[in-house]
């Protein structure tokens, strides 16, 4: 019974480590363009970072996603989540 217990505490700590994550938030252009009400995203994810899944997070995606002909600022959201790691590039403008 002692040894099902400490497996299943063991097992319970690893799952939650799989659920648990850091992101943040990094400028990394700007423009003298107006800061416009347009906000256009794009994501791209891999596996353990260098295993590509899916996804375009380029700028030219991002605007196109936000209909932003003049970009104000461009920011990358990075979010890591123990084995799948994502990239999301946010465009603001007009």
């Amino acid at each position: 019974m002692k040894k099902f217990t400490k497996l299943f505490a063991v097992a319970a700590i690893s799952l939650c480590g799989l659920f648990m994550g850091c992101s943040s938030v990094t400028p990394l252009c700007a423009t003298s363009n107006d800061v416009g009400p347009f906000v256009g995203t794009s994501t791209a994810g891999s596996l353990f970072g260098f295993i590509p899944l899916s996804g375009d997070a380029s700028i030219a995606k991002a605007a196109k996603e936000g209909h932003i002909t003049k970009i104000s600022t461009v920011d990358v959201k990075t979010f890591n989540y123990i084995i799948y790691v994502g990239k999301t590039t946010i465009v603001t403008g007009n």
